[in-house]
């Protein structure tokens, strides 16, 4: 199938915004051309195939229906080539308002205002919206571009709107869906994030409307993850019963009756400390219960260090630890790594690469290093961000970060994972239960799995033919699914900065031949109809002489400090006002 983007400009003219949806179609993996708008339309035009996808500025928006509207034969090639067209408003306010009465529609403009106030998202348009359909953001002095508030206001053309107005609406031309958007800029994938992290509420109008489009009009051809996971994260409690205001008996009740599923970053130091019952629990309810690998003692800033000697002394003493807490508990563990306090050096991404550990995941993204890597939109709005050594890092929120901005997550393909501390619990998960509700209330349905599956099935797709799937593989285990009935060749692809360090490719127990690719690997199978398997990339692992342990005293101060941790936890917080569920 054909679905072509094509950016319209003037003649031989181009705009830094240009340059950004460009950035923005090749990150979703659309093919497009540059189509300037005189030969657009020319009788002569050997370019322009059926079902073109424009995505243009107003003024050139305004020139080309001005165009359409002079020349009859004109008309007949709009209907025939166009397939629809997203527009943003650009710089000139008066284009976008000659555009917008072209278009038949009348009405005033709100130029560059900042709004306060809630933005709603249409539920009406689910099969455009997807995910997004229905959410509503709580603006606090966004951009929001030119506000058109037209005379005679219809809802049923409405995609993103304010009280006053819309920023985001949908306009039929000739049996041709325009797409207006009222945004001045569109976000630059290139653009480093300070703190790097991607709230949605400060990028909503430069954001959001693209991006839908882009969803709803290369469905069939872009890149797409195949199912959109989620799990809840808790850091650091005991497996008591009770620990600080989460009850595990009470916390699965909850998760059954509400449909959620659990992860506690459970931290290996504990690991002789696991109540029985509470093991039984976990044990017996592997759908809602997993625990995941939360540094090794849990000190401040453990897997912040620059030495490879003591990354890798500390990632090996936690593995050990999981082990001897399986063998004494039975609960088996996650190969996913928690970092404490959220501090993580390049250094300890490239040892945990090396080990038997698939991928981390963490608030922050930007690493401890004195001189970090810069992190961009683009690599927050990938499956993980593959900056540091290719290892895979997923990204996780509060709650407090806004439904939109796990709804956004979600768009882009992104497992949906929270994080609290055991104060969030407070009140018989009052808060919670109220989140999830949240969660599972968005028009797509998430599926609930434990923390390694949500990343062992996080992938993107882009189907190459009826016969051929290519993917996208982040961490260093991949669920592969074949969702038809019959057999499907698969392309996998992996960035990988360091091929030689690959010892093999494993599925079904058999070693896969692959070979370099660009910035990466690649190999191909066949798997079967309605067939699963799981692809294992195993890496040569660090010899155990460059290990260095802790010494007695270290220890000491460990245990000191995890005593208090769970004196704070267990009985002060207990006396303090609630908290957003922060974890420290």
């Amino acid at each position: 199938m054909i679905e072509e983007a094509a950016l319209s400009t003037n003649d031989g003219d181009t705009s830094l915004q240009d340059g950004s949806l460009a950035k923005i179609l090749d990150f979703f993996g659309v093919s497009w051309c540059r189509l300037a708008v005189s030969a657009l339309l020319a009788d002569n035009d050997t370019r322009s195939l059926p079902g073109v996808r424009l995505l243009c500025s107003s003024d050139v928006f305004s020139e080309l229906i001005a165009n359409v509207q002079q020349n009859p034969s004109r008309l007949q090639q709009w209907r025939q080539r166009v397939h629809s067209v997203f527009v943003y408003a650009g710089d000139d306010t008066g284009a976008f308002a000659r555009a917008v009465k072209l278009l038949g529609r009348n009405g005033t403009f709100n130029d560059g205002e900042s709004y306060t106030g809630r933005i709603l998202i249409a539920k009406d348009f689910s099969e455009f919206c997807g995910v997004m359909a229905g959410v509503s953001i709580d603006g606090d002095a966004v951009n929001i571009g030119s506000n058109f508030v037209p005379t005679d206001r219809n809802s049923s053309n409405e995609i993103m709107s304010t009280k006053d107005g819309t920023v985001f609406w949908k306009i039929e031309y000739e049996n041709v869906p325009v797409f207006m958007c009222g945004a001045k800029s569109i976000v630059d994938m290139d653009c480093e994030l300070a703190d790097g992290i991607f709230d949605v509420r400060n990028h909503l109008v430069q954001a959001v409307p693209i991006v839908l489009y882009i969803r709803w009009a290369f469905a069939n051809t872009s890149w797409v993850a195949p199912e959109h996971n989620a799990c809840l994260i808790i850091d650091d409690p005991l497996l008591k019963p009770t620990y600080g205001f989460v009850e595990f008996r009470e916390l699965l009740f909850l998760m059954r009756r509400y449909k959620f599923s659990t992860n506690i970053a459970f931290i290996p130091w504990n690991w002789r400390r696991s109540a029985p019952q509470v093991a039984q629990l976990f044990r017996e309810n592997p759908d809602y219960f997993s625990v995941s690998v939360h540094g090794c003692a849990h000190t401040r800033g453990e897997f912040g260090d620059d030495s490879s000697e003591r990354l890798y002394g500390k990632t090996k003493q936690a593995l050990k630890q999981m082990e001897w807490h399986e063998s004494a508990t039975g609960i088996s563990h996650d190969h996913v790594m928690v970092f404490p306090q959220g501090v993580f050096s390049e250094m300890a991404m490239t040892v945990l690469k090396r080990t038997r550990l698939i991928a981390a995941v963490n608030n922050d993204t930007i690493s401890s290093d004195s001189i970090p890597p810069s992190i961009t939109i683009a690599d927050v709005w990938d499956i993980a961000i593959m900056s540091y050594y290719n290892f895979p890092l997923f990204t996780r929120r509060y709650p407090w970060q806004g439904i939109e901005n796990f709804a956004f997550d979600s768009l882009l393909g992104k497992p949906v994972l929270i994080v609290i501390h055991h104060d969030f619990c407070r009140g018989h998960c009052a808060q919670l239960v109220d989140f999830v509700e949240k969660l599972n209330g968005l028009a797509r349905p998430l599926s609930w799995r434990s923390l390694g599956e949500a990343v062992r099935r996080s992938c993107r797709q882009q189907v190459l033919s009826a016969d051929l799937v290519q993917v996208e593989m982040y961490a260093s285990e991949l669920r592969l699914e074949n969702r038809l009935e019959r057999p499907r060749q698969f392309l996998v692809k992996k960035r990988e900065c360091d091929p030689e360090s690959i010892k093999e490719v494993r599925v079904r127990n058999q070693q896969l031949l692959w070979e370099r690719a660009g910035a990466g690997i690649q190999f191909a199978l066949e798997i079967g109809g309605r067939e699963s398997v799981v692809i294992q990339i195993r890496y040569h692992r660090l010899s155990d002489e460059e290990a260095i342990t802790e010494s007695l005293t270290c220890r000491a101060r460990t245990m000191i400090r995890r005593y208090l941790c769970e004196l704070r936890d267990n009985y002060l917080h207990k006396l303090s006002p609630s908290s957003d569920g922060k974890s420290r």
